[in-house]
């Protein structure tokens, strides 16, 4: 008796599939199925490093923000920290010369703030504008209905941003 008789797989001869049993999966469906698997492996691993990286450039750029921050802070307070030596400087002059000393911190002070984006609000003689004046009182005056006719408190923006508002007497018209 010949191999190919005794075994018929080993010589290429078919072997008939039970009724009931699924066909097994041949090697090319194999190959696709693990190239899926091993790509959605990969895009995963991306998806995850990017999220992770994502995070940590956030972190990142609020420590650099809070950093930032806490610089200006430290340049503004010396600066002001100067103008306080200066008025400190000043108590200690006599009386003579102490309206000159406050007039040059005044001006010294001005500056800082410009310096750090802090300017005034003009408001005297100018038309009432609830954006930068909060009206505190309404006088009869010889000035046009709704000028300002008093400055009580000094309004500042910085930046272009209404900081705090000028508190101002508004005209109610002619005295009559």
């Amino acid at each position: 008796m010949s191999n190919a008789e005794r075994d018929p797989e080993q010589n290429g001869a078919e072997c008939s599939i039970a009724p009931g049993n699924p066909p097994l999966e041949t090697a090319p469906e194999m190959s696709e199925l693990e190239e899926q698997k091993r790509a959605f492996a990969e895009l995963n691993d991306k998806h995850l490093r990017l999220a992770a990286d994502f995070e940590n450039f956030r972190r990142r750029m609020e420590k650099e923000r809070e950093s930032f921050v806490a610089l200006a802070n430290e340049r503004f307070a010396l600066d002001l920290l100067e103008v306080a030596d200066d008025f400190d400087r000043a108590l200690k002059a006599d009386d003579s010369h102490l309206r000159e000393g406050l007039m040059q911190i005044r001006e010294l002070f001005s500056t800082r703030l410009q310096r750090h984006g802090v300017v005034p609000i003009d408001s005297l003689k100018k038309p009432f504008n609830p954006v930068e004046h909060e009206a505190i009182a309404h006088v009869p005056s010889g000035e046009p209905e709704g000028t300002v006719i008093d400055e009580i408190s000094r309004g500042y923006r910085m930046h272009e941003k209404i900081i705090r508002h000028a508190k101002v007497a508004v005209s109610k018209g002619s005295i009559n």
